[in-house]
């Protein structure tokens, strides 16, 4: 089974586009939820771990890259990808007038996915679903 979409109407903002034209997009249709539990009993069922102690782990591991993300740390996470601090911020004429407690802002956590998950990109498929107009509400 691919990545289930279905086309939705959107305004034409292009330059020269007629007033009221629209364009059709892909949106894509979410084809379920993983709850915790769920992922770790998968993962337990994979290893020789049991889901508690995977439940054990995936705490720790939110814990302990929590505080190296604080530290400024990179964190390399094997074949699931990296994690980052990213810092936001106003900028200032000059050094002197730069004041971090009222110009920056707070900071992003930026994942980069391994190679793993950008395979993904590469491979996925993709199903178009036709949903019709009383069905649309739900």
């Amino acid at each position: 089974m691919g990545i289930r979409y279905k086309l939705v109407p959107r305004q034409d903002f292009h330059k020269g586009a007629l007033e009221g034209a629209k364009l059709y997009y892909p949106q894509m249709l979410n084809n379920g939820n993983i709850s915790f539990d769920e992922l770790c009993d998968s993962i337990a069922q994979e290893t020789a771990l049991s889901s508690a102690d995977v439940k054990g782990v995936m705490d720790r591991l939110a814990r302990i890259s929590s505080i190296h993300l604080k530290a400024g740390r990179s964190l390399n996470l094997g074949e699931l990808g990296s994690l980052r601090v990213a810092l936001c911020s106003d900028g200032a004429p000059n050094p002197e007038d730069y004041d971090a407690s009222t110009m920056m802002r707070p900071l992003k956590i930026v994942f980069t996915p391994g190679k793993l998950l950008t395979d993904i990109r590469k491979k996925a498929t993709f199903d178009r679903i036709t949903i019709k107009p009383n069905e649309e509400g739900g």
